[in-house]
């Protein structure tokens, strides 16, 4: 048997972070048995589906790198083949037309409510025949249900799940304007897409003992079932909004990188041993569906955060790059090439690439104004002006053997300078940093220098010891 799983949301709104685990999971399970991975997208509530939805969800798809076999089904397209699967039922006597009213439906409802029972259809159309006065009258298709025994699902997460099919009344499959409703929707899909694994979140489970009683009845093989637990927030309750952002676009948008999201969502409710760092080769060979945990994972944003962190470090400085240009101004050339030179001392800093590019953005550009911190650095009246600090290192021999100083020469004069001057060595590199970057954290500046090469730190000098003398902006 080919395994044939699928991932399928409806097109409502944002793509759920707990719909792209559930996605992962359909993935890497069929990347691991050999099989495909199918996308459906499940848009027959047209009153809340839109095409914005559909292209959030294929975006969201494609950025965190779960790609698909075939063509993407969408299900609204599909509803004359789910309503000749309704009329096979009626042919084969599995399913019959309900006549009963709204006014009707309700009044049964208030009935059974007043009675203190669980509201539900009493099947009063199930064994009557129309009358010639039913002639032209709308009616629902409902699908005569078993009701005696049980429905038992052999579920590969939950284990062994059973329902009194008692408990279940005969559900609508067209409604009374013709449309498919969604349950039979999804399991005539399902049918013919053979799938044979449904991996889904557990507040699925429900319906899948009367979708498991319409396959039986239309005659096809029964997939397995595998309902994962839902992801809950660090309080212990279900993920919302509440414990910030739930769309997957919200980490894109802020400089999550799709292999951290992919490692960190499938350690949520799986693992393989004490291993933290998974590779897609590894999570490939080594994920199986009946590993996965029944209790609910807890999302951990600052978990999240550190394991991005270790992605950026680990990531090649040209796509690094490549990454955080679109979130900076238009650099020049010459600002890029830059940018490269210092991506593995800022790699190192950042846990997101809005780190990345907030760092990055004051070392290729000139500061345009300075922190309070960072002009009090400059303005100190110590025993060691920036004036004369800045006119002192242009000076030095280690300054100006070469157009790019070494970083280790300078390093050395550094520290032999600072105990001439009986001042401390982060004194000193505190006036510089502040003068080339506005603020006073930023990576190494030894190796700005470097990088910037003479010309760009004395031009940042300059601009520095005017705004400091003057207290106005840089170049103002």
């Amino acid at each position: 048997m080919t395994v044939v799983t699928r991932f399928a949301p409806s097109p409502t709104g944002y793509l759920h972070i707990g719909g792209v685990r559930t996605a992962l999971f359909n993935y890497l399970y069929a990347k691991h048995t050999g099989g495909k991975f199918l996308l459906r997208i499940e848009d027959t509530d047209r009153a809340r589906s839109t095409p914005e939805a559909v292209d959030a969800i294929i975006a969201g798809l494609r950025w965190i790198g779960l790609d698909w076999d075939g063509e993407t089904v969408f299900q609204f397209a599909r509803a004359d083949r789910h309503r000749a699967a309704a009329e096979q039922l009626l042919t084969e006597g599995k399913a019959y037309k309900c006549y009963a009213t709204a006014e009707e439906l309700n009044a049964m409802r208030e009935e059974q409510k007043a009675k203190g029972l669980q509201p539900r259809y009493d099947g009063r159309w199930r064994d009557k025949a129309p009358s010639n006065s039913h002639a032209g009258t709308p009616y629902a298709v409902r699908f005569k249900a078993p009701q005696e025994g049980e429905t038992v699902i052999h579920d590969l997460v939950q284990g062994p799940v059973t329902v009194a099919n008692a408990q279940l009344d005969d559900m609508i499959l067209l409604r009374s304007d013709g449309t498919p409703t969604y349950m039979l929707s999804v399991v005539v899909d399902d049918i013919d897409m053979n799938i044979t694994h449904v991996i889904r979140g557990d507040d699925h489970l429900n319906n899948a003992f009367r979708q498991l009683q319409l396959i039986r009845a239309l005659g096809h093989p029964e997939p397995i079932y595998a309902h994962i637990p839902l992801i809950h927030g660090a309080d212990g309750t279900k993920l919302s909004k509440r414990h910030g952002a739930v769309g997957v676009e919200f980490y894109r948008d802020h400089g999550f990188l799709p292999e951290t999201l992919r490692n960190y969502l499938i350690r949520l409710g799986w693992s393989h041993g004490d291993d933290e760092i998974i590779s897609d080769d590894q999570a490939i060979a080594w994920f199986d569906i009946v590993d996965v945990n029944r209790g609910a994972a807890r999302f951990d944003m600052d978990k999240l955060t550190h394991l991005n962190g270790h992605y950026i470090r680990n990531t090649a400085d040209q796509r690094l790059v490549d990454l955080v240009l679109p979130r900076l101004n238009a650099l020049t050339p010459q600002q890029q090439q830059w940018l490269l030179a210092a991506m593995p001392e800022l790699k190192q800093r950042a846990k997101t690439l809005v780190e990345l590019a907030e760092n990055a953005r004051t070392y290729v550009s000139a500061p345009t104004d300075f922190d309070p911190k960072a002009m009090q650095v400059l303005t100190g009246q110590g025993p060691l002006t920036f004036a004369i600090a800045a006119a002192d290192l242009i000076a030095s021999p280690a300054w100006t053997v070469q157009t790019a100083p070494d970083p280790q020469a300078i390093e050395a004069w550094a520290r032999d300078y600072v105990a001439q001057k009986g001042v401390k060595l982060g004194e000193l590199m505190g006036q510089y940093r502040a003068a080339l970057t506005g603020r006073t954290v930023s990576p190494s500046v030894f190796h700005m220098f470097h990088t910037l090469g003479k010309a760009e730190v004395e031009h940042r000098f300059r601009l520095a010891q005017k705004a400091a003398e003057t207290g106005a902006k840089p170049g103002a």
